[in-house]
């Protein structure tokens, strides 16, 4: 392998029904600030059924150029066809590095295509960065060890560099309508025995009645001192006052009192909320991971050395279950 014929920043834009997802854009911010250190481009793919008019977004977000991959086979996310697509994208345009959302589609797909090409994959990276020495390494960052430590990969010998980021770990770019780039339409060929092996019987789309914690404004999250779901129906009134959602730490999903797609953390969702209230969380560093970089987090505590006030921009030290009521009866006398 030649590692001079692999340059620019790829990043896989998953769209679901059609709609770009958010995971993609804030992929592609990150891959501007790679891209312009190497001074290479961003090229995103973008894969599916009558999915062109979405490739102008992907500009507008910071990519260069987008090869628009259109096929019947791609309209539902499959494995094999998905796979496919990739890896002849990869050997025929060889880039440098690949990001991937760390989304269940990401999650499945990172994988086989970093074993088809050869190469590594580092799982859940939460910092991205070129060195600023002679070298210009890519280095990908994640928890290790529970959370414990935090392990720098380098992937010095194959190409392409692979990663997979969960979503909200990374922060979009200010979208530019006036942003230029090259849209291309590219043809795959597909080994379509392979693909008749897996056939897809049914999609199922599950109505959601939630706002995804992800994407929430203002979360009040509960952990181990909330402790049933009693108290988290405090939490959903203050939330309720507050216009935001509730979500919990991952004592309450493994408690069985919140379900796990409300779980911040390591092991669960990464947020980046205006306004995270922790009621009763320890603020264990899995945790922190998950939420550390909201724009104001408040902590409700009875314990003042709890490390989650050492993140904190307002702490409290006293019983939430008293606290959230007062917070949630002023709020409705204010708002009277």
């Amino acid at each position: 392998m030649n590692l001079a014929d692999y340059k620019d920043v790829f990043v896989f834009a998953e769209q679901r029904d059609g709609k770009i997802q958010n995971v993609a854009l804030e992929l592609l911010g990150k891959a501007r600030e790679l891209a312009d250190a190497n001074n290479e481009k961003v090229v995103a793919m973008l894969l599916g059924k009558d999915i062109k008019s979405q490739a102008q977004t992907l500009i507008q977000y910071g990519a260069d150029r987008v090869l628009v991959v259109d096929h019947e086979l791609l309209k539902d996310y499959m494995t094999e066809p998905y796979t496919q697509a990739i890896t002849q994208i990869i050997r025929e345009q060889k880039p440098s590095i690949m990001i991937i959302g760390a989304t269940t589609i990401g999650r499945d797909l990172g994988p086989r295509v970093s074993a088809r090409n050869r190469t590594g994959l580092t799982a859940d990276a939460t910092k991205l960065e070129i060195s600023d020495d002679e070298a210009h390494e890519f280095r990908m960052t994640r928890p290790a060890f529970g959370g414990n430590l935090m392990a720098t990969i380098l992937c010095k010998n194959h190409r392409p560099q692979m990663s997979t980021v969960r979503p909200g770990v990374m922060q979009k770019m200010t979208p530019d309508a006036n942003r230029q780039g090259e849209i291309v339409d590219y043809a795959v060929n597909f080994d379509e025995k392979k693909i008749a092996r897996v056939k897809l019987v049914k999609t199922v789309k599950e109505e959601k009645s939630v706002t995804d914690i992800s994407e929430a404004k203002i979360l009040v999250s509960g952990g181990r001192g909330v402790g049933t779901k009693d108290g988290f129906g405090k939490l959903e009134a203050l939330a309720k006052e507050l216009g935001g959602e509730v979500s919990s730490s991952r004592a309450m999903v493994d408690a069985g009192v919140m379900p796990a797609d409300r779980q911040v953390g390591q092991t669960g969702k990464t947020v980046r909320p205006a306004l995270y209230m922790a009621c009763g969380i320890s603020g264990a560093i899995q945790h922190l991971a998950g939420m550390e970089e909201s724009d104001l987090i408040i902590a409700i505590n009875k314990d003042k050395y709890a490390p989650i006030f050492s993140v904190a921009d307002l702490g409290i030290v006293g019983d939430l279950h008293k606290i959230v009521p007062m917070l949630t009866e002023r709020l409705r006398t204010m708002q009277k």
